[in-house]
């Protein structure tokens, strides 16, 4: 990978990143059209740090907020009984413990199956089809479920769910925002909503398996025959966080105004023409480096 390459791969991971269409399946995608070959999970995940420090950028004052208050509540200073501990009547407080109850499963699930996430789930038939069904999904959701709950309607229920749904993002083609978003449509969330919450339940699953990613490719730097090397993973990092930040403003924008039936629509054309650069043997299944570290 040059560093030209880099900045392509940047600014696919920032377009895609926020977007309910997949950035690892189109990092998956253009890598192996652009290098003849899949530019790995390692890749994928340090990058998807810089559009998260975007995340964080935007949203600072919620992210001050949701701590000070959290570790306010903990320590007692809202009151000294369990349930003020707990942040019962604080807003931001119980805000943080939603997104910790949100981050169970992908921590769970992503420890677990992470053999088999950076091999067997890279197939590109599976990407194929989940970007197909899911973007069925989510346009039959969103089409049909009520918006009335808002950010302060969450439960940790709700928080729970949201995190099943996130962890369907460790299959490339699911899209992080797209299975969060889809399980906030359907438990009634207003879109806006849906999607503030999907950037917040994202910070720490994104920052734990880039950093995890990150020290694994520093070990292994030289056996790795997939990780692209550290100069065009660092500047590609560098432009998902400058075109990141502005892809939030106008996703929200967009949102506020509009359903995800034009991102519904786009996936499934994807997975159409991905299948047909499949079946024309254009694209490879399951990159032979992939193939022979499983």
């Amino acid at each position: 990978m040059n560093f030209f390459q880099a900045i392509v791969l940047g600014i696919i991971q920032a377009l895609t990143e926020y977007l309910p269409v997949s950035s690892s399946a189109h990092i998956r995608i253009f890598g192996d059209l652009m290098l003849g070959s899949d530019p790995g999970a390692a890749f994928t995940a340090i990058i998807q740090i810089g559009t998260e420090l975007a995340v964080i950028l935007y949203f600072r004052h919620d992210i001050i907020n949701i701590l000070t208050h959290w570790f306010a509540c903990l320590f007692g200073r809202n009151g000294k009984d369990f349930k003020s501990r707990m942040g019962k009547g604080d807003y931001y407080a119980t805000m943080g413990w939603n997104v910790i109850v949100g981050s169970i499963p992908i921590v769970i699930l992503g420890f677990t199956l992470q053999n088999i996430i950076e091999t067997t789930l890279r197939n590109l038939w599976i990407t194929v089809t989940v970007l197909f069904l899911f973007g069925i999904l989510l346009w039959i959701v969103d089409a049909r479920a009520r918006q009335s709950k808002t950010m302060a309607d969450m439960t940790y229920r709700d928080a729970f769910l949201f995190g099943l749904g996130q962890s369907l993002a460790l299959i490339p083609g699911v899209s992080r925002s797209g299975g969060t978003i889809t399980v906030g449509r359907a438990l009634g969330y207003e879109r806006e909503a849906a999607v503030r919450l999907s950037f917040l339940m994202a910070i720490p699953a994104v920052f734990g398996s880039g950093l995890l990613e990150a020290v694994k490719a520093f070990k292994n730097y030289k056996s790795d025959a997939l990780f692209p090397g550290w100069g065009p993973t660092i500047v590609a990092a560098i432009v998902c966080f400058v075109l990141g930040y502005i892809v939030i403003i106008g996703f929200l924008k967009f949102v506020s105004t509009f359903s995800y039936k034009a991102f519904a629509i786009y996936r499934i054309g994807l997975a159409v023409v991905v299948a047909i650069l499949l079946l024309l043997g254009v694209l490879p299944a399951i990159d032979p480096s992939v193939a022979a570290a499983a």
